[in-house]
């Protein structure tokens, strides 16, 4: 129990300094962390927290669970730029820990299994990025791993218990971000005859308690959606309704990336672990381990739905997120098992690719010559690269050691490597993907009474950022003079890119910063527009 509780204080610890370092090296970046913060936002300032809302308009593409719980903190601590940046963190954490209560249930006795499948979660960089970002993908790997819990409490017996958990992870994984909640839990309930046979279960009542958990999701799901549809209208019912469903199958499927997407980006996605060769040993070693329980339940949570996202060809690395546990949990059984510890050369492969990406970093501003970066790529300091490339050499140093130890030692690659990302890379792209003082400037705009457009679709980047209380109105450079023409006074959010020519006043601009890779700046018709 007292090295549990360190090793879980321990964990606390690395979550409590990464949160801190991310809360105050960047501001939420574009778009996709400032659209959700800022559709909370609008909620806040209608009041209404059944419709989401982006720009006046009914926000239709995820549920309101994320901004539910932003509400909760603003409503606590009042309105703050530091809560909604917490939230999806603390569920990362608690899926940490939830790994390591799966573990010790799948594997009695083995503490030091559930000790280090939490810590390769925690040291999965893909798994670290995300409990930094405010999205909605660390909610839905939380209430995968609850629907996990619920299903093996089911199958040990407790029976109303299991099901009633599962049905509340569903029905929460609905709130936080549609279906997809679906495709994780239910796969691993409907084979559990293949990875549990043997158990004393009656499977026509396993098949009946998986529909009353679908049934009591529906519900929780329905809760909100009834009234939210009623409220939003019938445009907005058939987007929640049918558009969360068919028509986002649909659309995924138009999208063209390959089958083996996923499979091609396996070192990258489960970086650092694919590339030490002691995962690998573990790994082949639990071949001859089929016989057991938990290993066929990792397999039966993971593989199917791996091969569900890999024939859909909407595909985003972050999708795969919630079956990390499952891997994790694979990984620590194997090395566990192994007779022999790793030695240093199975580190290798780990050393080589930081190392790497140390020299690259080193190189950036050399090859700007003969490649197009962003102007705040050329600054990156060469600290960053040096830090890689010791990281590496520390890696290596020691011959041998605990596979418990080399663990933790293989993770810090990806907490040095989340660290360099914060405190150097986007430090110095800093205006790049800080829009607060652009922000600002059109809150004053605002203000004074100026209408202000934004060129193209606006994916609500300035609403919070900035605490605006007005909406932003969508033009293109074929209807500048037309809406120019309505609106004099006006202004226009307008974009750059590096090899985009320059026919426009820039000198004559409101306001100018760096924005991604390129620019962007507030124009009126004097500087946006050329003179007859």
């Amino acid at each position: 129990m007292k090295v549990t509780y360190r090793h879980a204080m321990g964990l606390f610890s690395l979550w409590f300094f990464l949160m801190t370092v991310s809360l105050f090296s960047r501001y939420y970046i574009p778009i996709d962390e400032t659209r959700y913060v800022t559709v909370a936002w609008n909620m806040w300032l209608r009041g209404d927290f059944l419709v989401p809302f982006l720009n006046d308009q009914a926000y239709s593409h995820k549920p309101p669970l994320l901004f539910w719980l932003m509400h909760l903190g603003w409503a606590i601590f009042g309105v703050n730029d530091w809560w909604p940046r917490l939230v999806p963190s603390f569920f990362g954490l608690g899926g940490v820990f939830l790994t390591m209560h799966i573990s010790k249930i799948l594997w009695p006795g083995r503490d030091s299994t559930a000790r280090m499948a939490s810590v390769i979660l925690f040291g999965s960089l893909l798994w670290t990025v995300f409990a930094t970002a405010t999205m909605f993908d660390m909610l839905v790997a939380f209430f995968t791993l609850l629907g996990m819990l619920g299903v093996l409490i089911a199958w040990r017996g407790a029976v109303w218990t299991g099901w009633l958990l599962v049905g509340l992870a569903i029905g929460l994984g609905l709130l936080a971000k549609g279906p997809t909640i679906l495709l994780q839990i239910l796969p691993i309930a409907v084979l559990a005859p293949w990875w549990g046979k043997g158990a004393d279960v009656v499977w026509k009542r396993w098949y009946l308690g998986i529909l009353s958990a679908v049934v009591l999701g529906a519900l929780i799901a329905l809760a909100w959606a009834i009234p939210a549809g009623i409220r939003g209208g019938a445009e907005y019912q058939h987007a929640i309704f049918w558009g969360q469903t068919a028509d986002r199958m649909v659309n995924s499927f138009a999208h063209q990336r390959p089958f083996w997407w996923y499979l091609g980006l396996m070192p990258v996605l489960l970086f650092p672990w694919l590339l030490w060769g002691g995962v690998w040993r573990g790994l082949f070693k639990l071949r001859g381990d089929m016989g057991d329980i938990g290993v066929r339940f990792c397999l039966a949570w993971a593989v199917p739905v791996f091969l569900a996202f890999s024939f859909i060809s909407g595909k985003q690395v972050h999708y795969l997120l919630p079956i990390f546990p499952a891997f994790a949990l694979l990984a620590a059984r194997g090395l566990d098992s192994l007779e022999v510890t790793p030695g240093r050369m199975a580190r290798l492969g780990v050393a080589i690719f930081i190392m790497l990406a140390g020299v690259m970093l080193l190189l950036m501003p050399h090859l700007s010559v003969r490649l197009v970066w962003a102007e705040w790529m050329l600054h990156i300091p060469a600290t960053a690269g040096i830090a890689l490339l010791l990281c590496g050499g520390i890696l290596m140093m020691w011959r041998q050691m605990r596979v418990e130890y080399q663990v933790w030692l293989t993770a810090s690659v990806s907490l040095v490597m989340v660290l360099v990302l914060h405190l150097a890379i986007i430090r110095t792209a800093g205006l790049a993907y800080d829009i607060r003082p652009i922000s600002a400037r059109i809150k004053a705009l605002q203000d004074a009474g100026v209408l202000v457009a934004n060129d193209g679709k606006y994916p609500g980047q300035y609403q919070f950022a900035g605490r605006l209380l007005g909406s932003i109105e969508e033009t293109n450079a074929r209807q500048f003079s037309k809406w120019f023409d309505a609106h004099p006074d006006g202004r226009i959010i307008f974009y750059f890119k590096p090899n985009d020519s320059k026919p426009f006043d820039h000198d004559r601009a409101d306001f100018i910063q760096p924005y991604r890779g390129g620019s962007v700046g507030i124009y009126s018709r004097e500087a946006l527009l050329p003179s007859p």
